[in-house]
């Protein structure tokens, strides 16, 4: 009597568990928080906690159904993506407050070193001509005020002598001198050497050459504390005919120049 052997059931191999989603989401849930923390590249931050949060939930539901083995590492993307997204925010909040307040200081320079030009002993009412005339040079022995309270003077132009080795001077040109005062009427310390002279001579606005010789020469140096003055007298090279010379001062790199129309 033959003997019937029954078939056994097949062997069915299981499937490769599904852990791509819970690893990835800690990498970037890692690398999110390292971005979210740095100013101005902290939405790369935001973009990618966001991406572990959702990467995270996802291989959190695999786990639970078995499709999974790395539950506690999904968890962990999940927790980072999440922390990656506060300090996101919370830098992102920060920055943009920084930013601003940073848009306002440099408004404020700017506002504070536009002059306004007055003249010395005026009252309101010509002060406020003045303001109309912005941009207008000022004559001899007027006052250019700033913002800040750095006030500008400069005189008359007298005729000058260059001495015997004088350099800036050319034969047959005309030699001025001029007188600048510059009055730090603030409440901070002005610093007096980034002041700028320059001037020009006659109708076609050449270059007046500075004369430097043992009268003359020397610019402003040092600083002028508040409620202070700082006087120099400089000379200017002048061709023979120039009626008139231009001297344009700078109090500094923040500062707009000022323009004053002398008669020689």
């Amino acid at each position: 009597m033959s003997q019937y052997t029954q078939p056994q059931p097949g062997f069915t191999a299981p499937s490769p568990a599904r852990n791509a989603l819970g690893t990835a989401a800690l990498v970037l849930g890692i690398i999110g928080i390292i971005f979210g923390v740095i100013p101005f590249l902290f939405w790369i931050g935001t973009i990618l906690g966001l991406l572990a949060l959702v990467l995270g939930l996802v291989g959190r539901g695999r786990a639970k159904r078995g499709e999974a083995t790395n539950k506690g590492t999904a968890t962990a993307g999940t927790v980072l993506g999440l922390l990656a997204l506060i300090a996101s925010v919370v830098i992102g909040i920060v920055t943009v407050m920084a930013v601003d307040e940073a848009v306002d200081e440099i408004n404020k320079s700017v506002e504070n070193t536009a002059p306004k030009d007055t003249t010395g002993g005026q009252d309101s009412a010509a002060e406020g001509d003045a303001a109309k005339e912005k941009g207008k040079a000022l004559a001899a022995d007027e006052t250019s005020v700033y913002d800040d309270d750095v006030q500008v003077t400069v005189s008359a132009p007298k005729p000058y002598t260059p001495g015997e080795f004088a350099v800036g001077h050319t034969k047959g040109n005309e030699a001025y001198q001029v007188t600048i005062t510059i009055e730090n009427a603030g409440k901070e310390k002005y610093d007096a050497n980034l002041v700028t002279i320059d001037a020009r001579a006659g109708k076609d606005g050449v270059t007046a050459e500075q004369i430097f010789d043992d009268k003359a020469g020397t610019g402003f140096e040092g600083t002028i504390l508040p409620g202070k003055k700082a006087t120099v007298t400089l000379a200017f090279d002048a061709p023979a005919d120039a009626k008139n010379l231009t001297v344009e001062v700078s109090p500094g790199f923040d500062y707009d120049a000022s323009h004053w129309e002398l008669t020689v």
